[in-house]
């Protein structure tokens, strides 16, 4: 029987990554033994040395990929966002296997909820300055402000992904950041989840957000490698490789390229999915620590002699709002707040406080925060059916009937007829503004952040409208009318298209 021989560290992670593509390739080749090597990275040895403080790249691969050339082993396989992007574009052939959640996950010590009431300094365990850099500066606003005066403290931290939770449950630290992809993986091992499963018990999470703390460029993808004199092993990449993944994968390395390579970097690569669509997001500080954001692949529109209204710019001018003076019995025990006005009475505040509570997007998060509430998550202000896959994933397990969605009167019904429990805390009270009617009646091109919006202004709209909007529920209840807007992923998105796409003398 021909046997291949697969090569990777010897983490428990990375032999559960190994595991999956030798399915892989048992699947497509029944023929084919399939053999597990368990190798050595220079990263792995210098486990009290903080990366970013040694010269070179590919730490935790260099080593592994080196046994192709000698013949040592027939496919290397690693996690892509170990890789750098000179060795994943060089002359070795690869295979994009699998991708679980790119998201970071911060896991803190219940005991943090104190420390944050008595402003003490909290500390938190990253070896990544991308981490450092944006994840440490939103959990500052994402935290509950129990008191104004807590700080943040990063401190270097090694090991595998359960010698950093052993670390922070023996409270060397109050919160340690990691991939939210290694803890899924090892969830979903029966050998491995017995000993993760008690170190995340009593954890507070927070799944941090794709846009304001992007990870890495294809973090949460596994690769597999091959040396090109390999011409069997290279059959076999051809045969398990997600073409899909992959061109994700070679699109974020490559811009990421443009931005910095190796442990130093500061800034993060992520493919977003919406409306049947991708797009690129990256961000951060460049390798001359100049701060960017710039979204990839956005809708074009042609704004030659147009006029191009957003409603982003008129926010309040839009509707009056009225509270109701109701109790909220909340039997769920996940609450998904859809905005942050929605939110304003001490009873349900109060309520909030002993739920696991997701936010529709960051402006809404650190809303709840000011009212001592702990956020778990948020859906990036891409519509709470973008949660859906999040909610599955193994650190999180949380089912559609165990979500409880507050909104507004005109949407809870929405939410309702498809599937969701929805409870209305206020109701919006439309106003006329005249001159929010002569910018919609004179615009050739309208960015609506709301279809009550919309609802409110259609009669004075020009026949050839071109409608715009941010995924999720404004899109589907757009096309529910009658109309096909063009959709960009969130609010900030169009933005930055606005700035560079329309002229001077269009209405902002």
């Amino acid at each position: 029987m021909e046997k291949i021989k697969l090569i990777g560290r010897s983490s428990r992670l990375s032999l559960l990554q190994m595991e999956k593509v030798k399915r892989k390739i048992e699947t497509a080749f029944p023929g084919i033994a399939v053999e597990l090597v368990a190798g050595s990275s220079w990263g792995d040895a210098l486990q009290d040395v903080p990366l970013q403080t040694v010269e070179g790249s590919d730490f935790f691969t260099q080593e592994i990929f080196e046994k192709l050339a000698t013949g040592e082993a027939d496919i290397a396989v690693h996690s892509l966002k170990d890789m750098s992007g000179e060795h994943f574009f060089g002359k070795n052939i690869f295979a994009a296997v699998e991708r679980n959640d790119p998201r970071d996950v911060a896991i803190f010590n219940r005991e943090v909820v104190d420390k944050l009431k008595s402003g003490e300094t909290v500390v938190i365990g990253t070896c990544s300055p991308r981490r450092e850099e944006m994840a440490t500066g939103f959990l500052q606003k994402a935290l509950p402000q129990l008191n104004n005066q807590f700080k943040i403290k990063t401190q270097s931290i090694r090991g595998n992904v359960d010698t950093r939770l052993k670390k922070l449950d023996s409270g060397e630290y109050d919160g340690i950041i990691l991939a939210a992809a290694g803890l899924n993986r090892l969830l979903n091992s029966e050998a491995d989840m017995q000993g993760i499963k008690p170190l995340l018990k009593d954890k507070l999470l927070m799944i941090l957000p794709l846009i304001e703390c992007v990870p890495a460029p294809c973090q949460g993808t596994i690769v597999a490698e091959a040396h090109p004199s390999n011409k069997k092993a290279i059959e076999i990449l051809k045969r398990i490789n997600d073409t899909e993944l992959m061109n994700d994968s070679i699109q974020e390395k490559r811009i990421a390229t443009q931005y910095g390579k190796g442990c130093l970097q500061k800034f993060g690569v992520t493919t977003l999915s919406y409306d049947g669509k991708k797009v690129l997001y990256a961000a951060g500080k460049d390798s001359n620590e100049k701060s960017f954001s710039k979204w990839y692949g956005l809708p074009e529109l042609n704004t030659n002699d147009k006029t191009v209204f957003s409603t982003t710019e008129f926010m309040g001018r839009f509707f009056n709002y009225e509270y109701f003076n109701n109790d909220y019995p909340i039997k769920q025990p996940v609450v998904y707040v859809s905005n942050y006005k929605a939110v304003k009475q001490q009873a349900l505040i109060e309520q909030l406080q002993k739920r696991r509570v997701w936010a529709a997007g960051t402006k809404t998060w650190f809303d709840l925060s000011k009212n001592g509430i702990w956020v778990e998550g948020c859906a990036d202000a891409l519509g709470l059916e973008s949660l859906r896959c999040a909610f599955s994933m193994p650190l999180l397990n949380i089912l559609a009937d165990e979500v409880c969605v507050i909104t507004n009167k005109q949407a809870a019904q929405a939410w309702r007829k498809k599937g969701w429990y929805a409870i209305a805390t206020y109701n919006l009270i439309q106003k006329s503004v005249d001159e929010l009617k002569m910018g919609i009646s004179n615009a050739d091109i309208i960015f609506w952040t709301s279809y009550r919006q919309y609802e409110q202004y259609k009669n004075v709209l020009r026949e050839n409208t071109t409608h715009t909007c941010p995924a999720g529920e404004t899109a589907e209840l757009l096309r529910e009318a009658g109309i096909e807007p063009v959709i960009f992923p969130t609010i900030k998105s169009f933005q930055q298209w606005r700035n560079s796409s329309i002229r001077s003398h269009s209405v902002a």
